[in-house]
């Protein structure tokens, strides 16, 4: 079926708690602004929310800026809220009641609780196509996700996937790289073949072999587990009321390859994130697991570090990822001016991608990533191919970057690598949650 669903009514926006916001910037105009309020904004204004603090939040900035040619006469005012459950929460309620901006950032992994509940309005792609920007410059993996009931409900910006940092001095010295330097994924293509990598790689580092950080953390554990899982090529299959249509045997076998990971033998062991991460940018280990965003912190440490996608260690490719996309969030009349301009805007943003490149995200917009000036960044460039394996998590209103979901999974691998629960009661435990979350009534 085609067509936008109808707006959510007020149970829906009870349902909601509140958030704040904390922060705003104008670009364009040199100036500050408010909160990004539905009232105030001339014609020329295009009002976005995101989420980009930090460093991604002043390369955003930057986009803007070289975006200005390709927008003449239009300005971006950028409301910057607080990540996860805030930002989600404010822009569910703002599109309930048809006062939220112009634009927004989110999560593609959050699409399935905002497109079937009437919070966003679809993509018109041939004022897309007008501006230079259409279906074929996205890859199918990161294109497929954006659709529901055949409209497209998102306007992916980057791909930001589940990868491996090594430290190539250390990787070259245990054999596990190629003649061209690249990380020899053939060396990782089973969990024997991965195990016995990181047995090389902590002989040639002196100390350990491969860090993973998941103790405490609410989604890296699941990260990896559903990343993995997807490449067993197991059913995951999550119906409406239940229940769960997965296969416990292959995820048994999956979580416990991940307790071998993180046994302590030749690894780390039990680390927690910033653990993980420090002692990888002290070179105590050779590897990491982690995402491609932690790039800015591995080059301080190692101006020369490695990064590949994820390796196929259970045959079928496949890597955990997720997207920042462009919604329109839900207006019951948009003005067709603004609507146009919002348009034009993310056409001349996704024409910038090459420096939201430079943190290390993928940019979605494929003419971005054919160009020579992205094959000679380093090594964004070496895991580009990943965007064609992208897995997000299912397609159902409860998960999604940030979501209880993500928490809950890891919290029952966290017993299985922590704490002993055997593979097959891990296994088991996440069934019985995946279904406790299928009882839960959809807001749809």
């Amino acid at each position: 079926m085609t067509g936008t669903p109808a707006p959510v009514g007020p149970t829906r926006r009870r349902a909601l708690t509140t958030a704040l916001a904390s922060g705003a910037a104008v670009l364009g105009a040199g100036t500050l602004s408010g909160c990004g309020s539905a009232q105030a904004a001339d014609a020329s204004t295009v009002r976005l929310w995101d989420l980009f603090s930090g460093a991604d939040g002043g390369l955003l900035n930057d986009m803007v800026r070289a975006a200005r040619p390709d927008m003449p006469g239009t300005r971006v005012e950028r409301t910057v809220l607080e990540w996860g459950t805030p930002y989600y929460t404010k822009l569910a309620m703002a599109s309930a009641g048809g006062r939220g901006p112009d634009l927004a950032i989110a999560h593609m992994s959050r699409l399935a609780g905002y497109a079937p509940t009437g919070l966003i309005d679809p993509w018109d792609l041939d004022q897309l196509a007008a501006y230079g920007v259409g279906r074929d410059d996205f890859t199918d993996a990161v294109w497929t996700p954006t659709q529901y009931r055949g409209r497209t409900y998102a306007i992916p910006l980057d791909t930001h996937p589940f990868i491996v940092f090594y430290h190539p001095d250390i990787a070259a010295d245990a054999g596990l790289l190629t003649a061209d330097g690249t990380l020899d994924a053939a060396a990782f293509s089973s969990p024997d073949r991965f195990l016995a990598a990181g047995r090389e790689l902590a002989k040639a580092s002196g100390e350990q072999g491969i860090a993973f950080g998941y103790v405490t953390d609410t989604a890296q554990g699941w990260r990896l587990f559903y990343g993995l899982y997807r490449q067993t090529g197991g059913a995951f299959r999550l119906p409406d009321g239940g229940p769960a249509e997965v296969d416990v045997d292959r995820m048994t076998e999956v979580i416990a390859f991940m307790a071998k990971i993180v046994d302590g033998r030749t690894n780390p062991g039990h680390l927690d994130y910033s653990s993980a991460i420090a002692a990888f940018a002290n070179r105590r280990t050779g590897m990491i697991l982690s995402g491609e965003w932690e790039l800015g912190t591995f080059r301080t440490a190692d101006e020369k570090v490695g990064a590949a996608p994820f390796p196929t260690v259970f045959g079928t490719p496949a890597v955990y990822a997720d997207s920042h996309s462009f919604v329109l969030p839900h207006h019951p009349d948009p003005d067709p001016v603004r609507r146009r301009r919002a348009h034009r805007a993310v056409a001349a943003l996704l024409k910038a991608g090459q420096i939201w490149a430079t943190a290390g995200h993928i940019p979605a917009y494929g003419p971005v990533t054919r160009t020579a000036a992205y094959r000679r960044l380093q090594p964004q460039a070496h895991y580009a191919v990943a965007q064609d394996h992208v897995v997000l998590d299912p397609a159902v209103w409860f998960a999604g970057a940030g979501s209880d979901f993500q928490n809950a999974m890891s919290q029952v691998l966290q017993q299985a690598l922590l704490d002993g629960l055997a593979p097959d009661r891990a296994a088991r435990a996440m069934v019985r949650r995946l279904n406790t979350f299928l009882a839960k009534p959809s807001p749809a």
